[in-house]
């Protein structure tokens, strides 16, 4: 049964080892970002650096495996029909919208969506990991190492399906940052599947 998270929210999603997610961008150039907790020890969490680190990329696509904290397979990634994804930049954050966009009043972006959206399972603000956002299209320059955010590469109907390595706590959003989403909002799909 496919779930819908709408625009600028976020979701909470439990998954037992060897269960599917899959992730589903309905209209096209919209992120979802993703983290990811140990359900039985949520000091376990996803982990950029391990990740990055054992799979010598930052273009993560399928065959390749989400670590964490503790260098243990998280999620493994089983397909992908975008092949670009970002595991560099940190979800947006009331403090994004005030210091990138220039906001006065800053929507509380994927940080406090999260947050919300994890909180009655004990989790605080400040324990959640790095995101992997899904469909974020950060090109990187060789030469210099600058990032751009450009617009994402999702069409409709895009998706990636991940595998539980382990039980897990999964926050997933449908992205609030304008520059990341070709400045529209849209919903994210998701399956959780046996």
């Amino acid at each position: 049964m496919v779930q819908v998270i709408p625009p600028r929210s976020a979701a909470a999603i439990e998954l037992k080892a060897g269960q599917h997610l899959k992730v589903i961008d309905p209209e096209g150039e919209q992120v979802a970002d993703l983290l990811a907790l140990n359900r039985h020890d949520m000091a376990e969490v996803l982990s950029s650096g391990r990740t990055l680190d054992y799979q010598e990329t930052i273009y993560l696509t399928r065959g390749d495996i989400l670590w964490s904290n503790r260098s243990r397979q998280m999620l493994a990634i089983l397909e992908d029909t975008v092949g670009r994804h970002d595991f560099l930049l940190t979800p947006c954050s009331a403090d994004t919208f005030r210091i990138i966009y220039g906001h006065a009043h800053p929507h509380r972006g994927c940080q406090g969506n999260l947050h919300a959206a994890l909180a009655p399972y004990g989790v605080a603000a400040e324990g959640l990991p790095a995101c992997f956002n899904v469909f974020m299209n950060v090109p990187v320059d060789a030469q210099t190492g600058r990032l751009k955010v450009l617009p994402p590469l999702s069409k409709p109907g895009d998706h990636v399906l991940f595998r539980a390595e382990m039980d897990l706590l999964v926050g997933l959003t449908a992205c609030s940052a304008e520059q990341s989403n070709n400045y529209r909002f849209k919903p994210i799909h998701y399956q959780v599947l046996d």
